[in-house]
């Protein structure tokens, strides 16, 4: 179903800018897995932390682990794996046209109303969790 809306071609474009998404508990988890190393040491090298947000660092504009694609595709964050199917998409058309703007994967010949029909029905198991 997600792929009549949207299909990665792993460009990075969603990888690049001054910030990064949030880390949940389950993210660390997974990182760390990931990487295979000790937790501390994954918040020190890779992690900022402000308060109570963790998030990847930047490094030249771009996320930590970006290199050309994904380093940690496989134990990267949920956020990184929704986006860039958000769901204030359904919110406005705004939201879609702007993402569309900058996201080469993104079908662009899905009308909003079927596109927020298909992406309610991709993201309702995500939101259920």
């Amino acid at each position: 179903m997600e792929k009549k809306i949207f299909s990665c071609r792993q460009c990075g474009y969603c990888c690049h800018g001054e910030t990064t998404v949030s880390l949940d508990d389950n993210d660390l988890v997974r990182l760390v897995a990931f990487l295979k190393m000790p937790e501390k040491e994954v918040l020190r090298r890779y992690l900022r932390i402000t308060g109570n947000v963790v998030q990847m660092k930047i490094v030249d504009g771009h996320c930590i682990f970006y290199n050309h694609g994904c380093t940690v595709h496989p134990g990267k964050p949920w956020r990184c794996g929704q986006w860039p199917l958000h769901p204030s998409i359904l919110t406005d058309s705004n939201n879609l046209e702007s993402i569309r703007h900058s996201c080469p994967g993104m079908k662009k010949d899905v009308a909003y109303d079927e596109f927020c029909r298909i992406l309610k029905q991709v993201i309702a198991p995500v939101e259920k969790k």
